[in-house]
């Protein structure tokens, strides 16, 4: 069970970046954004899908009203997303879509910042 629950993340990472690449128009999505993983229920009935989000490039952090526009306009499009899944993955029933910022890019930074300081 686990083999298909990883395959099916691995599908839903792939659909989802696709579709930040080159469907969802909304203006708030603009800039960089990367699906880093997708974690998906032991009965399939959610898929938790972290997000990176970047500044103006890649070495800086995206600002917390940034992140905050990009969960919104993808809550937006939860439904044509989730829509999509369903098309492409053969499942009785497509899984509720949950997105999230992913924060370990931050946290290496900040560990990061921690060890300098200590030399």
């Amino acid at each position: 069970m686990k083999y298909r629950n990883g395959r099916l993340a691995e599908e839903i990472r792939r659909i989802v970046s696709e579709m930040l690449q080159y469907e969802l128009k909304d203006p708030r999505l603009g800039g960089m954004i990367s699906v880093s993983a997708v974690d998906v229920t032991r009965d399939l009935s959610y898929a938790t899908v972290f997000l990176m989000v970047f500044g103006d490039n890649l070495v800086d952090e995206a600002t917390p009203e940034r992140k905050k526009e990009v969960l919104a306009a993808l809550d937006g499009a939860k439904g044509l997303i989730r829509r999509r899944i369903a098309e492409e993955v053969q499942l009785r029933r497509a899984p509720e879509v949950v997105f999230k910022v992913d924060e370990s890019m931050e946290y290496a930074r900040h560990m990061d910042a921690v060890l300098d300081s200590l030399k």
